[in-house]
């Protein structure tokens, strides 16, 4: 693997159903990550795709009355249209019904199978079609109401008996643990770790990665009655997506960063490191689980009518507000709740009050008084160094921050600078230097549009249709600019004129 490089993915979403507020979540904060390493040059991967085999998939074409194929076809255009609508940046869009990860799929079977890594045998036990996830008898409950058997999700589990491969998970048992223990960092948050140890340490079973009773699967090398247990086939996308079984997959792999939903940990940190072992491939450098979302604090349910469409929160707040919303508001990792009362008051006072009036009062004194020019700083005093320097401080907590998926800290941090800036220009007053010194009026407001650009870069992996606004409105482009440029303060454009700038958020009133 390249040193430089960076490598990061979304979960593959299942095409059963149509993309909600939690698949925006877990793709926003992956593409958060993605552009900041692109500001520091990394090489950088940002992967995700849909996840389209299984017997759910099969039931759902049943149900909407179509051929499996063409049902695929039309759920994966919805996810593949939503990484235009949260303007994502990903480099790749995998899907597992392609030829390129059905090889890669067989090609990791089969070196599984000359590792002595599968066997024949026969499959007992409690399948929940909804989760597509087979569950031991101590994880089992009975619903009071309808007295039918429940899974740890909620979802009914039914009796499955048939002929299945195994892969020999038991004997990765104390390898894995003994993994944890050497990769402390390999699971986040600290408290999904220690629930993936407890898991680990209870016991683990042989786990069944073939089915016979469907055949909407990627067919079993040399076994046509046999496709693959659909979380093998899903897990090897990000495989198949960089080139595996090429070698090319190397520039890569190790992945830096799968991040996924707390529902689907078990899944990447437990079977998907012992699949990677035992097939003499390194595992990921780290999977972080977030949370889930409550509406006004009501669980999300289709069934109540719930469920937040992201589509119609983009169309009345806007997509970058969704985004600083969604990570400000909660520690990834923790569950969180969506108001759109708490949404309002981020606009108005994060947003307008903070970022929004100090970009307005700054352009426009410039604007008025100065014919919209900038120009060298002439004289920096020491009461100015303090914020003149402050960006490349928060540069380095900020790194801090993204390392841990800490994306409230980074959010707190540019705020700091943001408060920083805003206590700067009360302080300086330049409306009033402008009167008797203008020289030290130019000087303070210049300081603060090398500021402000600062600003511009250090937020536009969260929201970077509002820090290209910004930007623009001081003649400067993200194309041209990178984190290294938080040092500098030679980048800006001085033959730029400054027109009196629009407001770029509007008060909720």
């Amino acid at each position: 693997m390249n040193n430089n490089s960076f490598f990061i993915t979304t979960p593959i979403y299942y095409v059963n159903d149509h993309p909600h507020i939690g698949h925006a979540y877990t793709s926003i904060a992956c593409d958060v990550l993605a552009r900041f390493n692109r500001l520091k040059n990394n090489k950088t991967m940002f992967l995700t795709g849909t996840d389209e085999h299984g017997l759910k998939i099969e039931q759902a074409a049943k149900k909407n009355k179509m051929n499996t194929k063409e049902f695929v076809d039309q759920m994966s255009i919805g996810f593949k249209n939503l990484t235009k609508i949260l303007n994502l940046s990903n480099d790749f869009f995998v899907r597992t019904t392609e030829e390129y990860h059905k090889k890669a799929s067989r090609h990791i079977w089969n070196i599984l199978k000359k590792n002595n890594q599968i066997y024949l045998d026969k499959y007992k036990g409690w399948y929940s079609v909804s989760d597509e996830a087979y569950f031991n008898d101590n994880e089992i409950t009975i619903d009071k109401v309808t007295k039918k058997k429940i899974a740890p999700s909620g979802n009914e589990v039914e009796w499955v008996e048939e002929e299945s491969y195994f892969f020999k998970l038991s004997e990765w048992q104390e390898k894995l643990l003994d993994f944890y223990k050497k990769n402390p960092d390999f699971i986040g948050p600290k408290s999904r770790k220690n629930e993936v140890i407890k898991f680990v340490e209870s016991g683990l079973n042989d786990l069944s990665i073939s089915r016979t009773t469907f055949s909407w699967g990627i067919e079993v090398p040399d076994d046509k009655k046999h496709v693959m247990y659909v979380w093998l086939d899903a897990l090897i996308n990000y495989l198949s997506a960089i080139g595996y079984p090429n070698k090319k997959y190397k520039d890569y792999w190790p992945a830096n960063l799968h991040i996924v939903g707390k529902d689907i940990l078990r899944f990447h940190a437990v079977y998907w490191p012992a699949f990677l072992l035992a097939a003499d491939i390194e595992p990921p450098k780290r999977i972080f689980a977030h949370g889930w979302w409550t509406n006004e604090g009501k669980k999300i349910s289709k069934s109540i009518g719930n469920v937040i469409n992201p589509n119609e929160i983009i169309k009345e707040y806007g997509l970058d507000t969704l985004r600083f919303f969604l990570l400000k508001e909660v520690p990834f990792g923790n569950d969180g709740d969506f108001s759109k009362k708490s949404l309002e008051t981020r606009i108005n006072n994060d947003l307008a009050n903070d970022l929004g009036n100090l970009v307005q009062r700054i352009l426009t004194i410039i604007n008025k008084n100065f014919d919209g020019k900038i120009n060298k700083i002439n004289n920096l005093k020491d009461n100015d160094k303090e914020l003149y320097y402050l960006p490349e401080k928060i540069l380095i907590e900020i790194e801090e921050n993204y390392n841990k998926q800490e994306f409230h800290k980074v959010i707190e941090n540019i705020w700091k600078l943001i408060s920083k800036a805003n206590k700067y220009v009360d302080e300086n007053a330049p409306w009033e230097l402008i009167k008797n010194e203008k020289n030290r009026a130019e000087d303070v407001l210049n300081i603060l549009i090398i500021i402000i650009a600062k600003i511009s870069i250090l937020l536009f992996p969260i929201m970077p249709e509002v820090s290209e606004n910004i930007l623009n409105k001081i003649g400067l482009t993200i194309k041209n600019l990178s984190m290294n440029d938080i040092g500098k303060d030679n980048f800006l454009n001085l033959s730029f004129k400054i027109k009196k700038p629009e407001i770029i958020f509007q008060k909720i009133e």
